[in-house]
C-alpha cells in the first residue's frame, strides 16, 4: 500500500509515491511555465496545472499507481484562481509573486484596520486578497462573474474531487483568515466584497477532504482514492522533513527563498515583513520570512551570462573577489523585510574585469543575504542548524555562502529536493489514519552538513554591509522606474 503526495510548485508539478514506512518508492516532474505580459506581472493558466498534474501523476509506475491508497496535496501559495458558477477560469491565474497591487495592499489596510490584528500579516501584493481589490478595480466584469476564488492547489483539488476545499495553512496566505481562530474573517471578505460563498471549505491538512472521481481516477490510472486536505508549500516541506515542533526550522532555496520556524501557539509579528499562518497539523502555527526570488534569481543570473543551465554555471565558480559586483536578487520585488514591489535586482560595481562567473558569484552571496535578512527579521532563532530544502539544494557553492552569512549549520537530508511533495504524502497516510500520530515524523537522513566557515564569514560581513546600504539607497530609484 502507498500513497501519492503531489506539490504543485510555480516552475514544476512533482508527484512522489511513498510507501508505509516512509520511503519514496518513485516521483516524476513536469514542467510549468509563467507568463508576465506586463512589468510586475506574473501569471498562469490553471488549465496548465491540470496537465502537468496529470503528467506527472501518469509518469509514476503503473504498479505503484495501482497500489495507491491516497493523495496529498501541496502548492504554491496566495495565487488568485477566480471561477465563474461552471467553476471555469475567468482570466488567468495572478501567482504569489505578481506586485500589480501594492496600491490596493494600502486601501485594503485602510477599509479593513483590524487586518493585522486577525490576521497576523501586513498586506503585500504577493497575498490573494489585494488581487481581488485589484480585479475589482481593473476587471470589474470579471470581479462581477466571480463565484468562487480558490488557491492553486485547490483548483486541481477541484479537478481531482469536484470538492471545493482549502486547508488551514494555504488559507492563511490569502488575507481572508483569522489566523488565530483558523475560520474566514467575515469583515476581512466584506472588505474585498466577498462573502463565506466565495471561499472554499476548510479542512485541516491531516483530514480527509474528498474522493478522487471516477472518471479522473480512470485517466490517472488509479483507484477512486481519498484526498487530504495537504498544505501549502512551506508548512508541507515542514511536514516533509519533520519541522513540526516548536523551534524547529529550516530554510527553503526554490523559486523564492524561506526561513521557517514552526510555533505552537499564534505569535504575530508583523513589523519587519514576517509571515505568522497555520501549520499543517491542528492547533499548530509557524512563521517565516520570504525573499521572492532565490533560485530563480540565480537561474536569471545564469541565463543573462550566456550559460547553457545553471549547474553549468555554477560548476568551478572559483572563491569570490573582492571587486565582485554586489546583487539584489529581487527580480519579482521583495516582501521580507522591506514589503516592496517595486524593488528590483540590481548589479553594483560592474568593471571591465567582470566576468560571467563573478556574476554569478555575486547571485549565489545576493541570494544568501537576502535569506540573512529574513532570519534577522525572524529574531535570528536560536537554532543550532537549519535543514535545507527545495531544489535550490542542487546550486552547487550555495550552501558556504548561506551558512556563513545565517551563521548557522546547515544539514541537507535525504528528500529534502522534494520536501513538500514528501510532506503531502505523510498528510494522506494521516488522513487515512484518521488522526495525527503520536509520534509525528521525524527528519529523513542526514546527507552531509555544512558548517559556517570562519573566513568566509569575515570575508562576507563587509561586503553585506555595504549590501544592506543598497535598498534605502536606490528605494526611491525603484518606486520611479516601477510606479
Amino acid at each position: 500500500m502507498v500513497v501519492i503526495g503531489l506539490d504543485l510548485g510555480t516552475s514544476s508539478a512533482k508527484a512522489v509515491v511513498v510507501d508505509d514506512a516512509g520511503a519514496i518508492q518513485a516521483q516524476a516532474t513536469a514542467p510549468l511555465a509563467i507568463s508576465r505580459p506586463q512589468p510586475l506581472w506574473s501569471e498562469q493558466d490553471p488549465q496548465d496545472w491540470i496537465v502537468a498534474t496529470r503528467a506527472a501523476i501518469r509518469a509514476l509506475p503503473e504498479a505503484l499507481r495501482r497500489r495507491t491508497r491516497a493523495i496529498g496535496l501541496s502548492g504554491q501559495m496566495h495565487g488568485a484562481t477566480l471561477l465563474d458558477a461552471a467553476d471555469t477560469p475567468l482570466r488567468p491565474a495572478i501567482l504569489w509573486n505578481d506586485g500589480r497591487s501594492g496600491r490596493e495592499c494600502r486601501e485594503l489596510e485602510t477599509a479593513a484596520p483590524d487586518l493585522v490584528a486577525i490576521t497576523g500579516n501586513r498586506a503585500m501584493p504577493g497575498f490573494t486578497a489585494p488581487k481581488l481589490v485589484w480585479v475589482r478595480v481593473n476587471e470589474p466584469a470579471v470581479f462581477a462573474a466571480t463565484r468562487r476564488v480558490l488557491l492553486p492547489k485547490d483548483y486541481v483539488r477541484l479537478w481531482l474531487t469536484g470538492e471545493a476545499v482549502s486547508d488551514m495553512s494555504d488559507s492563511a496566505g490569502t488575507l481572508w483568515l483569522n489566523v488565530g481562530r483558523r475560520d474566514w474573517s467575515d469583515t476581512l471578505l466584506a472588505a474585498t466584497g466577498l462573502t463565506r460563498d466565495h471561499m472554499p471549505r476548510l479542512v485541516e491538512g491531516s483530514a480527509v477532504s474528498g474522493v478522487l472521481r471516477k472518471p479522473v481516477a480512470q485517466a490517472l490510472g488509479l483507484p477512486q482514492v481519498t484526498v487530504a486536505g495537504g498544505a501549502g508549500d512551506n508548512a508541507a516541506s515542514a511536514v516533509g522533513i519533520g519541522a513540526l515542533a516548536p523551534g524547529q526550522a529550516f530554510v527553503s532555496v526554490g523559486t523564492s527563498g524561506v526561513i521557517f520556524i514552526a510555533d505552537d501557539a499564534f505569535q504575530p509579528d508583523p513589523g519587519r515583513g514576517v509571515h505568522t499562518f497555520c501549520h499543517a497539523l491542528p492547533g499548530t502555527w509557524h512563521r517565516m520570512s520570504v525573499t521572492l526570488s532565490a533560485a530563480s534569481a540565480i537561474d536569471s543570473v545564469a541565463r543573462l551570462a550566456g550559460f547553457s543551465s545553471t549547474a553549468e554555471a555554477v560548476s568551478d565558480l572559483g572563491e569570490g573577489r573582492s571587486d565582485d559586483p554586489l546583487f539584489t536578487p529581487w527580480l519579482s520585488g521583495e516582501r521580507t523585510p522591506h514589503n516592496d514591489p517595486s524593488a528590483s535586482g540590481v548589479f553594483v560595481g560592474l568593471t571591465h574585469a567582470t566576468t560571467r562567473k563573478a556574476l554569478v558569484r555575486s547571485a549565489l552571496e545576493g541570494v544568501a543575504f537576502a535569506l540573512a535578512d529574513g532570519f534577522e527579521a525572524l529574531g535570528s532563532p536560536q537554532v543550532e542548524a537549519l535543514t535545507v530544502v527545495g531544489g535550490g539544494t542542487r546550486i552547487a557553492g550555495l550552501g558556504p555562502l548561506l551558512a556563513a552569512a545565517l551563521g548557522r549549520r546547515l544539514v541537507y537530508r535525504d528528500g529534502g529536493e522534494t520536501a513538500a511533495a514528501l510532506g503531502a504524502a505523510r498528510l494522506a497516510w494521516m488522513s487515512l489514519a484518521g488522526e495525527v500520530p503520536e509520534t509525528l515524523p521525524q527528519p529523513g537522513p542526514v546527507l552531509h552538513e555544512v558548517t559556517p566557515e570562519d573566513d568566509l564569514a569575515a570575508r562576507l560581513a563587509p561586503r553585506r554591509a555595504i549590501w544592506r546600504g543598497l535598498y534605502p539607497a536606490l528605494s526611491q530609484t525603484f518606486q520611479e522606474l516601477n510606479p
